[in-house]
């Protein structure tokens, strides 16, 4: 299984980097609005995101535009965990040295109750709500812990597949957005 995961994962690196960045940024736009007409997005004040990387739909504009409207949590990496840190602005943002990943500063948010909305990438989904992450398994630990959130995955077309091998850790999506 964990194989197959890799291979996997593999493929989709080569799918996205077939696609130019024109079209996946004309994909994000799309995606972003389609989040923005979502009921779940419309009813929900706290919200997990996160900062995208280069190969995922980006999200940089929408949380720009989004966080005085609503409370936007982005994850930090803290060892082999995420913590969730509130976004209040781009002046909050730092680099992580280890993985180049924009990061907010600031104070932990510890209650995870209060996330309604989580936005969660991956390197592929199904449409049965399946996801595969990057392999660290940084998502998989936080998960469990947002006991009121939906969970949304959020992905290029191409990252869409028929099945995903799962693992017991593995966690479903409540519903995939796809451009």
């Amino acid at each position: 299984m964990h194989q197959q995961k890799i291979l996997l994962r593999k493929s989709i690196r080569e799918l996205t980097a077939a696609h130019d960045n024109h079209l996946r940024m004309a994909c994000s736009e799309k995606l972003c609005r389609a989040l923005e007409e979502t009921i779940q997005f419309k009813a929900a004040h706290t919200v997990l995101l996160y900062y995208s990387l280069p190969d995922e739909p980006d999200t940089h504009a929408f949380i720009e535009k989004w966080y005085r409207g609503k409370t936007i949590l982005l994850p930090v990496i803290i060892g082999n965990e995420l913590e969730l840190r509130q976004y209040t602005g781009p002046d909050c943002l730092h680099e992580d040295p280890l993985f180049h990943v924009e990061e907010p500063r600031g104070v932990s948010i510890t209650d995870f109750s209060q996330v309604e909305l989580a936005i969660v990438p991956g390197m592929a989904f199904s449409r049965q709500g399946q996801r595969l992450g990057r392999g660290k398994g940084y998502y998989d630990r936080l998960l469990p812990r947002l006991p009121h959130a939906y969970l949304m995955g959020f992905c290029f077309p191409w990252q869409i597949v028929d099945d995903i091998p799962e693992e017991p850790h593995d966690h479903r999506m409540h519903q995939i957005l796809v451009c």
